[in-house]
């Protein structure tokens, strides 16, 4: 085989030829070249509440879990228990996601410190509308907003600024917890915010991913330059 071609089959099975000695004693590189040890962010959605079950845009409404919502957060407490590393809990304040983040608190032996950044969208006067409730009242403008993320909701806020929010959340889990691996418990927007700046991709993914309730999925950011996302909306826990 050519150089070239050796190369390739290197990369296509995950086998290389011996390191070169500047590299002895050394982390390997992964694949985008990093050597330090990433910040590992697992990602888990709060559990199921009335508006959820209703189909009803839920902000910064304040519903507790139902029943199944409650048995979903002990389900995924039970999925995150397996991991051992886990350093910090993060939350939402909101009830719906401080009980699901309680539930994973009594099964790791951790508080939870919750943090503004991670909240829902607001949503406005759309909050606890259906989607077509909110069409029908705005119907020019609910139709814009599906399709631009600088739009605000009316009397709430916009996905662009949901972004940023969650950006700067998440810029300070990388500082305080460098190297660790921390859950954060939130809800569909923010937790699709974090995942598209992991995966530095446009806005589109706001529209195109789905997330179940008490899904979880797994960033990890390194401090040497990029991301990887090692898993989206897992739900095998829930069944």
């Amino acid at each position: 085989m050519s150089t070239d071609a050796t190369d390739t089959a290197d990369a296509a099975t995950g086998e290389g030829r011996p390191a070169d000695a500047a590299d002895a004693g050394r982390a390997q590189p992964t694949w985008q070249g990093q050597r330090a040890t990433p910040t590992r962010v697992i990602l888990l959605r709060h559990g199921q509440t009335p508006l959820s079950v209703q189909r009803r845009y839920s902000g910064r409404g304040n519903p507790e879990l139902t029943e199944l919502g409650l048995a979903q957060a002990a389900a995924a407490a039970r999925r995150v228990a397996r991991e051992t590393d886990i350093a910090a809990i993060v939350s939402s304040p909101l009830t719906r996601t401080r009980q699901t983040a309680d539930a994973a608190a009594a099964a790791l032996g951790l508080d939870v410190v919750t943090d503004d950044g991670f909240i829902e969208t607001d949503f406005g006067r759309w909050e606890g509308l259906t989607f077509a409730e909110a069409a029908g009242r705005d119907p020019d403008l609910h139709t814009h907003w599906l399709s631009d993320t600088s739009l605000p909701a009316p009397g709430g806020e916009s996905f662009d600024e949901v972004a940023r929010r969650v950006v700067e959340a998440t810029d300070r889990l990388l500082t305080e917890y460098a190297g660790q691996t921390v859950l954060v418990v939130s809800h569909v927007t923010p937790i699709k915010s974090l995942l598209r700046h992991a995966l530095d991709v446009g806005p589109q993914l706001l529209f195109r991913l789905h997330l179940d309730l008490a899904s979880v999925s797994i960033a990890e950011f390194y401090p040497d330059g990029g991301a990887a996302v090692k898993a989206v909306n897992e739900t095998a826990h829930l069944f």
